[in-house]
């Protein structure tokens, strides 16, 4: 069993990779929660349906995000009624909060739900939710304190970051299914999704860092920096204004002491010795990925580092 960690545009592709590598049901997705919220009454997990329609090879190829070939019929409804819609959701998005917020109010908690509507969609990959609890990230800017998806989308990620607060992390239970598959894995994938908003959301959820401190396998992570850029999102800028090293150095810096190996993209091989010194196992490649072929590729490589890794556990104990 691998897992992957995993929220965003980033943590999908990469997840798809993996399933694409491994036998069916051989992978589980803990996926970030804290950047869902409530519109139009529905409830909307944004990183879940990502990777949920990812996983189920029906994510649109140019957002990353949402179905292919979805309509706004609904949205253009909302907007004739003089409502101008921020956040883009299609007819097809619309039926997943639906039923979602159906099953929330009945009182089936979200990892069940997920499970349910993954199933439905013919997904081997178990997808379990950071937590079945509330929480909510927060972002401290020059202009106050923002919802999340306020700053990431009805603002695009404007505004200059001086904090983050991930609202009722503290009284959160992780998943026991996801604390579970991190302590068995033979190996941990953090995918590289927003190392702030995306898993410092699940890291900072109570028993996910032990549960990682006792895992059997390496934990390995796969920078979401390249040569300095962020592929995807605000994680450049994030990490600048909360004076962080926009570098895979900076974002190695936040895991230090949660993980064995790390991979970064080709254009960072020069910092490849500066992370050795860390204590850190490199495997430098093409991160970058493309289609699901690119994905299959990297995630292969992925996993075959970290089998690498724990034959170098197996031979020094």
């Amino acid at each position: 069993m691998i897992v992957a960690l995993a929220g965003g545009v980033g943590g999908a592709k990469m997840a798809q990779g993996l399933q694409a590598a491994l036998p069916p049901g051989d992978l589980t997705v803990v996926v970030n929660t804290a950047d869902d919220f409530d519109l139009y009454g529905l409830r909307i997990s944004p990183d879940l349906d990502t990777v949920m329609y990812t996983l189920a090879g029906i994510a649109d190829p140019v957002n990353g995000w949402g179905v292919a070939g979805d309509t706004r019929n609904t949205l253009a409804a909302i907007a004739r009624y003089g409502q101008e819609p921020w956040f883009s959701l299609g007819d097809q998005d619309f039926a997943t909060h639906i039923l979602r917020t159906e099953r929330l109010a009945a009182g089936t908690p979200l990892s069940a739900i997920t499970r349910e509507l993954s199933g439905a969609l013919g997904i081997p990959t178990r997808i379990v939710p950071m937590t079945d609890d509330r929480v909510a990230t927060l972002i401290d800017t020059p202009a106050g304190r923002l919802e999340f998806q306020d700053y990431f989308v009805g603002r695009r990620q404007s505004d200059d970051v001086l904090g983050v607060v991930f609202t009722g992390i503290e009284s959160a239970k992780a998943h026991p299914d996801a604390l579970a598959a991190i302590r068995e894995a033979a190996a941990v994938v953090i995918a590289p999704s927003n190392p702030i908003v995306s898993v410092g959301p699940i890291l900072a959820t109570p028993g996910m860092r032990e549960s990682l401190d006792d895992a059997t396998g390496p934990v390995v992570a796969v920078s979401p920096i390249v040569g300095g850029r962020a592929l995807k999102g605000p994680a450049a800028e994030m990490l600048a204004t909360l004076g962080h090293e926009v570098s895979v150095l900076g974002v190695a810096r936040l895991y230090d002491g949660l993980i064995d190996g790390f991979v970064i993209d080709d254009l960072d091989r020069d910092l490849a010795p500066a992370l050795e010194l860390m204590g850190l196992r490199v495997l430098v490649t093409a991160t970058v990925m493309g289609g699901e072929d690119d994905r299959r590729r990297l995630a292969t490589e992925v996993l075959d580092f970290a089998g690498s890794l724990t034959l170098e556990r197996t031979a020094t104990r």
